[in-house]
Order: structure tokens, then C-alpha cells, then sequence
């Protein structure tokens, strides 16, 4: 069985709870709900990382740490890398307000219905969010997954909303589906490689394949509406 590419959300931080926009690193700090959460990550994984990678904001370094901690079969020092840090929101960036929510996630719908090109309001757009995020995980494959001697899992702590676009740009995953389906608190996206490239999602938080489309997604009302709308 070759490598699989683990790309999981931080856990919960301080920004979360406050439902805040909280995209620019460093970022607020890991909650102690996140960090037990980290824990329980940790505890479930099937089986060894051979590698662990996180980006640069302080969450996704804290969650990567706690992780690191309780696998002690294994001597696995998490690695900063930069470009898989969260969607840059712009003037959005710290505001919790209802207009604020909504404009980011009608924005970001937009990217997941093939317009790509459209920005947050003096943040990024989604070709920026990609062309920084997909070259990380394409030398990752080159490096390790590649490489028939590499078994293992290698494991990125990252951030929702670029979880999901980049996950659904490398694996084809439907875009409906992707919309109604956030990443929780430590859920994770798992890519296995297939020929040519390709990526084959084989995990999506708490889903399994095949990952059909949804009928009746309403992305901005659900995220008005959730406690965590980042995810």
C-alpha cells in the first residue's frame, strides 16, 4: 500500500469560537478543546506518519506538536512549510459580523462553481489560493509518495476552506458535494495517488467514496447559521 496524503484541519482555536475571520498568520492560539482534539487525531490514525508538515500560523504549528506528542512509536518532528496557510480574506480579515460571513462564503462558492478568478475583497482569489497551495503538494508526491520505496502516510495540518479547494482541484471531487460538506475541528481529507498525477479522495471527513452531489446546497445560508463558519 504506497503513502496517502493526510491533509487535516487545525483544531479548534480562539478565532473559531468567536466565528471570527481569522485568516492572517500567526493567528489566534489553539483552544484547550483544540488541543485535546489534536489528541484524539492523533490516537485514531491507523498508522504511523512517515512525515508531518504544517503551515505557518500558530494553530495549525500547536495542533502538529500535539499530535507529534502522542505518537511516540515514532520519533516525528513536525516541519513548517510555507504556502498551505488559509484562504486570505483581506478586509474581511477579524470580523465576525453576519455581512462579513456571507461575502466570504459567497465569494468562495463562487470558486467551487469554476470562477476562479473572482478575489475576497483585498484578499486573494482562488487561482491565488492554488497557485501557492498545489505546488506544495506536488513536490511532496515528487519526493516521497512517488517513490515506490515511501509506505507511509504523510500528514499536513492545514486550513478548511484551502483544504477543500485544493482537495477538490487535485482529486476532481464534485463541487456541490464539497460546498455542503466542511471540515470540522482535526476532519481530514485523505488523497491517495493514482497514475498519471492523479489524486483518488479517498476520505472526506467523516464520508467515504463515491461522493455523490448534493441537491440543495445553500453554502452562505448554512455558514450564517453554523458556529464555526471557516471550516
Amino acid at each position: 500500500m504506497s503513502g496517502r496524503l493526510i491533509l487535516v484541519r487545525h483544531g479548534q482555536s480562539h478565532g473559531n469560537v468567536e466565528r471570527r475571520l481569522d485568516t492572517r498568520p500567526p493567528g489566534a492560539d489553539l483552544t484547550e478543546l483544540g488541543v485535546r482534539q489534536a489528541q484524539d487525531f492523533a490516537r485514531a490514525l491507523n498508522r504511523q506518519p512517515g512525515l508531518m508538515l504544517h503551515s505557518v500560523a500558530r494553530r495549525a504549528a500547536q495542533t502538529a506538536a500535539t499530535i507529534a506528542v502522542e505518537l511516540t512509536e515514532t520519533d516525528l518532528a513536525p516541519r513548517e512549510v510555507d504556502g498551505i496557510h488559509e484562504v486570505q480574506a483581506g478586509d474581511l480579515e477579524n470580523r465576525s459580523d453576519d455581512e462579513a460571513i456571507a461575502e466570504f462564503n459567497a465569494v468562495y462558492q463562487r470558486w467551487h462553481e469554476g470562477d476562479l478568478d473572482v478575489a475576497m475583497p483585498g484578499g486573494e482569489s482562488g487561482r491565488d489560493v492554488l497557485d501557492r497551495y498545489l505546488p506544495v503538494i506536488t513536490d511532496l508526491r515528487l519526493r516521497y509518495l512517488d517513490d515506490r520505496d515511501w509506505r507511509s502516510d504523510i500528514v499536513v495540518v492545514s486550513h478548511g476552506a484551502a483544504i477543500r479547494l485544493a482537495a477538490a482541484t487535485l482529486a476532481g471531487v464534485e463541487s456541490s458535494f464539497v460546498l455542503e460538506h466542511h471540515l470540522a475541528n482535526t476532519e481530514a481529507v485523505a488523497l491517495s495517488p493514482i497514475t498519471d498525477g492523479r489524486w483518488s479522495c479517498v476520505r472526506w471527513g467523516s464520508q467515504s467514496p463515491p461522493f455523490y452531489p448534493e441537491p440543495d446546497v445553500h453554502p452562505v445560508a448554512e455558514a450564517l447559521q453554523a458556529a464555526d463558519p471557516m471550516g
